[in-house]
């Protein structure tokens, strides 16, 4: 590495670190796992008033796939205890995935991580959008807010947001 090089470095690094609200920057080659990346349960003391009768778990787990994928899990159990399983393995670049197992709300999604503690997800079932989610993981990795938009029976927009705690 040049001389200026190493100078400009120095200088962009933390011009860079104080665009992103003094967040930490990884250096080139220094490849950190995402903070996202691991097991996730729904806090069910802390469901939206207008949500309904509560499911008896969530459990959302993120893996990282290899080859610049990640896979997404999430296992819902019914009070009766029925569990949905579905799951999506994706790139964060934008575009469309195939899900696998229960398609009841969706057949596909796209992801994209516009800045390492935010996860944007759409949802489409049938070629129609389903919802918009957007993931935001605390600044100590322990808790994830995810903000679910989507239109109600009578075309009405909302949003809500669920939170949930690390397991693992």
């Amino acid at each position: 590495m040049s001389y200026l090089q190493r100078r400009l470095r120095a200088l962009i690094v933390p011009a860079a670190a104080l665009c992103m609200g003094g967040a930490a920057v990884a250096q080139p080659g220094a490849a950190q796992p995402s903070t996202f990346l691991g097991a996730w349960e729904l806090d069910l003391s802390r469901m939206p008033a207008d949500y309904g009768p509560p499911p008896k778990r969530v459990l959302y787990t993120f893996e990282d796939a290899g080859a610049g994928q990640w896979r997404t899990k999430i296992d819902i159990t019914a009070q009766d205890g029925g569990v949905r399983h579905m799951a999506v393995q994706y790139r964060r670049d934008g575009k469309m995935a195939p899900g696998e197992g229960d398609t009841g709300e969706a057949d596909s999604a796209a992801f994209m991580s516009p800045a390492p503690n935010i996860l944007v997800m759409s949802l489409a079932k049938n070629k129609a959008l389903g919802s918009v989610r957007v993931y935001a993981l605390s600044a100590d990795g322990r808790e994830m807010t995810e903000s679910a938009a989507n239109v109600n029976g009578a075309g009405a927009p909302f949003v809500r947001n669920f939170h949930f705690t690390r397991l693992r």
